[in-house]
This record gives C-alpha cells, structure tokens and sequence, in this order.
C-alpha cells in the first residue's frame, strides 16, 4: 500500500506539471494517470488501496468542499440564489428526459432503465467542478456577478437532487411500493437538515477557535475531522432520515467566515495546502476506477446517448439563467462547466447491475464511458472559457490576496511578537488599501500606477491595561516591503 501511494504522489505530480506545461488542467493528467495505473490497464495498484479508495476519495472531496465553504460569501449567495436553484434542478430534469427518449431504442432497454441510466449521467461531478471555480475564485475571477459561486452551489444540490431521483426509479424497477411525492420530498428535507447539520458544528468551532488561539494546523485538523464526522453521521441515519453531509461540510467554513473572517482565511490557507496531496489521492483513484473494457461496451450507441443528453442539459442550463445579468458568453461558460462527471457515475454506476437490473452491464458501461467523455473535455472548456470570459476587474480583491501570501502577514486579533525587542503586540485593525506605486524613474514613460496595500494597526499588550488604552502603532505593507515574518513571529496557545 505504501508503494502504491508513492505510485500516486509521482506520477500524479508529474503528469500534473506536464499537463499544466501544455496549458491542459493538471486533473486530467491525474485522471489518466489513474486509469493507466489501476486495476483495469496496468494493475500497478496494490489491491489494499483500491479497497479503502472509497474512503481515501471521500476524505479529499471533504477537503475541496470545505474550502468551498470558506470562500462562500452571504452577498453573493444572495445574488446567484434564484439561478443556482433553478440549475441544480432543470438541467438534470432535461437531460433525463434527452435519455430516456433516444436510449430505449439505441441501447435497447425499456423505459424505466433509460430513466435510471438517466439519473445515472444526469449528476455533476463536484470533483472536477469545485477545485476549477475555487481556482477561480481565488484569483478573483467572476467575481463580479458571482458566477463561480453560483456554479459552485447549484452543482451542489444538482448532486442531491439526481441521487434522490436515481433512488426513485431503482425502487420503482424493483416492483414496491414507492410513495414519489415522499420520496421528492426528501429532496428539500435532505438539503436543510444537511445545512442544520452543518451550521450547528460551524457555531460550535468559531466560538472554540476565538475563545482558544490554537495553531492553524491544529485548528484545519479539528475542521476536517468534524467535517468527516458529519459523513458518517449520515450514513447512520440514511435508514430514518436523509442528511445531505456534503451540504453541511460546506456550511462549516460559510458559518465561521460570517463569524470570523479572519479565522476563516487562516484555515482556508492550511487547506489549500492539505489540497495538493487530496487532488492527487482525488482524481488518481477516480481514473483507477474506471474500467475501460466496460466502457468499451457501449460503443458508437452508447457516446451518442452521452451527447443528447448533454445537448438537452445545455439547454436546461442556458434557460435557467435567462432573466439574470449573464451576458451570452458567461451563459455559455456555466453550460460547459455543467459538463464533467466523473465522482457520482463511479459511485453508483454499478448499482443497478447488483440490484438484478436487466440492462445494468449497458447502463454501467455507459456510465464509465461519460466519465470518459465529459470528465477531461469538461475540465479543459471550464479552464478555456473562464480564462476568456469571467471578469477580472482592473482592481481585483485577488490581488491582495497574493499581497498578503507573498509578505505572510497576520489577521485582526493575532498576537505577534517583535524578534528585535521581544514585545509582545496584537493586531487589532486591518484595511486594504489602493495607492500609488513609487513614481517612475527619471527619463522612464510609465506613469505611477496604484497597487495594493495592507494597513495593519498594532495594540502592546499590558495586563494592567485593558483594551482600548495603552500604546498603538501602524504598519503599511505594500509588494515593496519584505515579508512581515522577517521582523516578527506569531504567536499561539498551542
């Protein structure tokens, strides 16, 4: 198992950075690299690993929600609110509908297994979908109109709502008794207990994470694991009640952000950090999960099928956002990044085919062969189409983003401590500002311009005087000074 993950970090790695020399999305390379490797071509994986791979794949899908979470903003979800639900529902719907009309005929099964194959393809794929508008969103990209949030979210609860679907007509072929409006019903139930779920803990940790100041990877630690937690939660009680985790993990960094975005952004930078070994175990065991003799199977028919569906989603997509202030090509932007599947179709694809389903081996096949198709060509038109068409204003907030990495300065309520003096200071103000950079040199034609700069205001720390009194001090840090851990250090209780 050992050799196995070393398998993954180097080849993954390495196809990443070939992938982004081409100017091609590292997961694509991932995604080969795990098919090639896995049981299916090469067998280079120990069988140890494929059987926690479900596991291994859960846990880094949690890593990429939650930072999901940590970059939700309450404004914005307010803008895209209508549109995200409209996509998370009409889309899916359309594409159903697109393959149950042409797969009875074209892979000859009856209504009834279209409708399952259907719900089978209609899923996004957050694993593909949430770390490219994340990319984008940290680089401050459609910003503006929210889009990358508003795909984000509605490709959460698309998730939801196909998976109830897929449960409904697998019960209906079975021949019981399936109460339909209970059963939608669940959709709704599934989404606000998921949330409640996850809002409860959220609250629970900012006041932790305020009252104590642990270290940043003390803290992500005890995010992720209560994030896990909620996972398992829902499966004990997937008997009695159902509970949309994936939905809760993401509410976890949405709480504290609104609580504390100082905390907030903390955590957020230690997970992006986590991120770069999870996008590797991600996507490498997504590709090992796919079996291409299977998809081999369903053929010319089986691609076509893929395309109408598709092609109907495309439609579901572009009306739902009609009435907003998308332009055309933003529109189609949010068309393509409805595109890749890849993390429900390797979960549940098989599922018919152990339930007795007569076409299950068909409807398997054509699943594996989506993931194929769409997963790859999904990425690469997300990357493309959002470095053409999502805004990025002239005087984007990434840019202080990068400010604040590059010079590694601390958040309001970090105590910090002098390396010269020793005194111990905490931080209790912070702008972003905009000035002009230093004028040109003589005889240069470049006219000043403004860059970004960070005002931080400091408090010494005297116990026999409370807050408010005592002696303060500030700072401007600006892409022209040197990082702020040359001269201070901070400090934490453990």
């Amino acid at each position: 198992m050992a050799a196995s993950l070393a398998l993954i970090i180097i080849l993954g790695l390495g196809s990443d950075y070939l992938f982004r020399r081409m100017k091609l999305p590292g997961l694509v390379g991932m995604l080969l690299v795990g098919i090639l490797s896995g049981p299916y071509v090469w067998n280079l994986m120990a069988p140890e690993i494929m059987k926690v791979s479900g596991d291994f794949r859960k846990i880094a899908l949690i890593v990429i929600l939650l930072r999901a979470g940590f970059e939700l903003r309450r404004d914005t979800l307010h803008r895209v609110g209508r549109a995200a639900l409209t996509m998370s529902v009409v889309p899916a719907i359309l594409e159903i509908i697109g393959v149950m009309l042409v797969a009875p005929k074209w892979l000859h099964m009856s209504l009834l297994e279209a409708a399952l194959l259907g719900s089978i393809l209609a899923a996004v794929s957050p694993a593909v979908v949430v770390p490219l508008m994340i990319d984008f969103m940290d680089r401050g990209r459609g910003a503006k109109k929210g889009i990358p949030t508003l795909v984000l979210g509605a490709s959460s609860v698309d998730d939801v709502f196909v998976i109830v679907l897929f449960t409904i007509f697998l019960g209906m072929y079975g021949g019981g008794e399936v109460n339909f409006w209970a059963k939608l019903g669940e959709i709704p139930l599934s989404i606000v207990l998921g949330i409640v779920v996850g809002l409860i803990p959220g609250y629970f940790l900012y006041w932790l994470f305020s009252k104590y100041d642990w270290r940043p990877p003390k803290r992500t630690l005890i995010v992720l694991g209560t994030a896990i937690l909620l996972t398992w939660i829902e499966g004990q009680c997937e008997k009695w009640v159902p509970i949309a985790s994936l939905l809760g993990v993401m509410a976890i960094g949405f709480i504290i952000l609104e609580k504390s975005e100082p905390i907030a952004h903390i955590i957020s930078q230690k997970l992006k950090k986590l991120w770069v070994f999870a996008e590797l175990l991600l996507f490498v065991l997504v590709g090992a999960q796919v079996n291409i003799h299977v998809a081999w199977q369903a053929g010319i028919a089986g691609t076509f099928v893929i395309l109408v569906g598709l092609l109907f989603r495309s439609v579901g997509v572009y009306f739902s956002l009609l009435g907003t202030d998308l332009d055309w090509q933003e529109r189609l932007f949010c068309v393509v990044a409805y595109i890749p599947k890849a993390t429900v179709q390797a979960a549940i694809g098989a599922v018919p085919l152990a339930a007795g389903v007569a076409s299950g081996e068909v409807i398997l096949a054509v699943a594996v062969l989506s993931i194929l198709i769409t997963a790859p060509l999904g990425a690469i038109g997300i990357m493309v189409f959002g470095e053409r068409v999502l805004d990025h204003g002239e005087r984007s907030t990434y840019r202080f983003k990068e400010l604040r990495e590059k010079l590694a300065l601390p958040r309001v309520g970090e105590r910090v401590q002098s390396k010269r003096y020793g005194t111990v200071w905490k931080i209790i103000e912070e702008k972003e500002l905009w000035v002009e950079s230093p004028a040109a040199a003589k005889g240069a034609s470049d006219a000043p311009r403004p860059i970004p700069a960070i005002y931080l205001r400091y408090w010494r720390e005297d116990t026999s005087k409370g807050p408010g009194t005592g002696r303060t001090m500030s700072y401007r840090y600006s892409q022209n000074d040197p990082s702020f851990h040359n001269y201070w250090e901070v400090l934490y209780d453990w």
